[in-house]
């Protein structure tokens, strides 16, 4: 039992190598961080994190796409499922839940990271579910530093 549970993590790109995921993911992080930096100086509510986060998440949904086209969804006489519709289905649910958590108050906006890590996360989970743990698990770790280091930045800076 936990042997396949292990293999699981063993499991190779079969279309985007591990490589080339990293790269685009981390080129997410700095393209989203650019428009993001603009944001955070002109004291927009969806700044530095909130930008990374989305664009990871679009980075990942990509590669995801590529990786569950590859799935055997039965044969051509049996019911097929159409993998880009769990996407799709999973983005916009999870979009819903996270602009929920957005609200106003007193003239500010809240939990927009919130709501991109939230978005980020139906990514993530999409990779578990396509058997891309090791992709999934590159995305959070990135995430998870990104969040973490950037908010340390904020603070130096003076803008959390």
């Amino acid at each position: 039992m936990w042997q396949d549970a292990l293999a699981e993590f063993q499991n190779t790109f079969s279309v985007v190598p591990v490589g080339a995921a990293m790269a685009r993911l981390l080129t997410a992080v700095v393209l989203g961080g650019l428009i993001g930096i603009e944001r955070e100086w002109r004291h927009k509510p969806a700044g530095l994190r909130t930008h990374i986060l989305v664009c990871v998440a679009a980075c990942l949904f990509v590669i995801l796409g590529l990786e569950i086209s590859q799935l055997d969804f039965g044969q051509d006489d049996q019911q097929r499922q159409d993998p880009l519709r769990m996407i799709e289905a999973v983005t916009a649910g999870v979009a819903f839940l996270a602009a929920g958590l957005i609200f106003t108050a007193k003239g500010q906006v809240k939990n927009v990271t919130t709501g991109a890590s939230l978005w980020l996360a139906g990514a993530v989970g999409l990779g578990c579910g396509a058997g891309q743990m090791p992709l999934a698990a590159l995305a959070t770790g990135i995430v998870v530093s990104v969040i973490f280091l950037l908010r340390q930045l904020e603070r130096l800076w003076g803008t959390h």
